[in-house]
């Protein structure tokens, strides 16, 4: 088995399938895998951390992956003493994640949540790590895998699970844009720094919110009104986040109803409004802090910007959602 890595790097191939093993659950969250045949074994993964958006590129000879229900039990028991370390690559499994994978060549097939979709070049689909899966190749196969925090995708998360392992974006315009941008990034995210790299990965994860609103939208079994309250009242955050009088009462008085049904709105989307404020002011800090014409405004004055007025506040938040202070965070970024 070969292996070079480094903090946001990871270059690996196994000749055989007890090092795959080791490599797959290495590079994602704990998995499973069996084989499709006997004798020798062969894959290869390349995958690279941006700011929480792993793109990999994966090649195999044929085999299954597993994401099985106690994996994702013992995930959630050994990381309640904290997150383990892969290298940078690897994050903390106590959050919950969604991997899209953009078949490139060879066939599968993804199970999870009652559905399966057969996996052919070209193939778009999205899974849930907090979930049980399963992917079957019964061919040499090569794809592009991008996983990331939910919390990166402004969209409920119940309603995101009507999507799992199904085609996205397969009828659509959007569809192909997505899988054109996802082929043409995983070509030149290697090649750019890692600032440049941070942002361009960010948006690819924006256009996959994209495309997923687009499939939910035209879906029979579309949310209604509490979906439609919940898109208006984010938009209204998102279009506040400078206002540090923005709260779950400003904004219920502002779509004219009652503080309790605000937050009846939000039940079932995984996080809380106050959450959500909190979220989406960390996520528009982070792209600042990124970027490289940004980087001599002052940390406290990125945090003002977006509502966060308060220096140890914003320090102590973005530490608390991000993991870093918001200082190390930009060393980091911009490097």
């Amino acid at each position: 088995m070969f292996l070079r890595r480094t903090k946001m790097l990871l270059e690996s191939t196994a000749s055989d399938f007890d090092g795959w093993q080791a490599l797959v659950s290495d590079s994602f969250v704990p998995l499973d895998t069996e084989p499709a045949r006997r004798g020798g074994f062969r894959g290869a993964i390349s995958a690279r951390d941006y700011d929480s958006v792993v793109m990999s590129h994966i090649s195999a000879n044929p085999h299954a992956v597993l994401r099985t229900p106690e994996l994702i039990g013992a995930d959630s028991l050994s990381n309640a003493t904290g997150p383990s370390d892969a290298g940078g690559l690897k994050v903390g499994s106590s959050t919950n994640y969604y991997k899209v994978s953009l078949q490139l060549n060879g066939h599968g097939l993804l199970i999870q949540d009652g559905r399966e979709v057969s996996l052919a070049p070209g193939s778009l689909a999205i899974y849930d790590t907090s979930r049980p899966y399963t992917l079957s190749f019964d061919c040499d196969f090569s794809s592009y895998v991008m996983m990331f925090p939910q919390s990166r995708v402004n969209l409920p998360t119940d309603t995101v699970g009507q999507l799992t392992a199904t085609s996205i974006g397969a009828d659509h315009q959007l569809g192909a844009v997505a899988t054109q941008i996802i082929t043409q990034a995983g070509a030149m995210l290697p090649t750019l720094n890692r600032s440049i790299g941070i942002r361009l990965a960010g948006n690819v994860v924006d256009l996959l919110t994209t495309v997923m609103a687009d499939e939910l939208a035209e879906s029979e079994d579309a949310p209604g009104e509490r979906q439609r309250l919940w898109t208006e009242v984010t938009s209204y955050i998102d279009a506040n986040l400078a206002d540090p009088q923005l709260t779950p009462s400003t904004i219920a008085a502002a779509h004219f109803m009652s503080v309790r049904t605000l937050h009846q709105v939000f039940e079932g989307s995984g996080e809380t409004v106050s959450g959500e404020i909190r979220r989406r002011r960390i996520a528009a800090c982070r792209q600042d802090l990124a970027d490289p014409q940004k980087s001599q405004v002052p940390v406290a004055a990125i945090g003002a910007r977006w509502g966060l007025s308060d220096p140890a506040h914003f320090s102590r938040l973005f530490r608390s959602l991000v993991g870093s202070p918001p200082a190390q965070f930009r060393r980091s970024a911009l490097r």
